[in-house]
């Protein structure tokens, strides 16, 4: 048996190496048939937006940003179980887990913290299965309209416990929210 004739997946095709025509060589027929899209695409709507004047309007299931939230008193809801890093089909999450020393009870509910926590955001795919997966409610992907910033350098899309936690403010303005409810 040749190797030309195994076909793994099943759908082995005849290639034919006929001659080409007098108007197949000439190209005349692709370039008209380029043409007619081209001329099609002159009198449909336009997709640019003008962005800084003009905001698109967001899917309702928009998912943001990364936010690692806090508990009523400032502390840090993540646990560093691990789940979420689990979770990600993109590998984009890494954390290192450390026990918690007796002057920081003040930052962490648990005895195990993530002392070393990123997202890399160039292979995020913003699924929300790291946020579905967290049993702590501790990672979630924000609603707010923020993009993830652009930059020319690599190393600034990794994205650290410094840009990933809640700010202190809003974790009490949360507190409160909740309980006036």
């Amino acid at each position: 048996m040749s190797i030309e004739t195994i076909s793994l997946s099943g759908r082995k095709k005849q290639v034919s190496n006929k001659e080409m025509t007098f108007w197949e060589r000439m190209y005349l027929v692709a370039i008209v048939k380029g043409l007619i899209i081209t001329i099609q695409h002159l009198f449909t709507r336009k997709v640019t937006i003008q962005y800084p004047e003009q905001v698109r309007e967001m899917s309702p299931v928009y998912r943001g940003q990364h936010m690692l939230k806090r508990d009523e008193q400032g502390r840090e809801n993540c646990t560093a179980c691990g789940l979420c890093a689990l979770s990600c089909p993109a590998e984009a999450i890494t954390m290192k887990a450390e026990e918690r020393r007796a002057d920081e009870k003040h930052l962490y509910r648990e005895e195990k913290y993530a002392s070393i926590y990123e997202i890399n955001m160039l292979r995020c795919i913003f699924c929300g299965l790291c946020e579905e997966a967290c049993p702590k409610d501790a990672i979630y992907l924000t609603t707010s309209k923020v993009l993830v910033p652009s930059s020319y350098e690599r190393e600034d899309f990794i994205f650290g416990k410094d840009k990933l936690v809640m700010p202190l403010e809003m974790a009490m303005k949360n507190a409160q929210l909740k309980n006036a409810n």
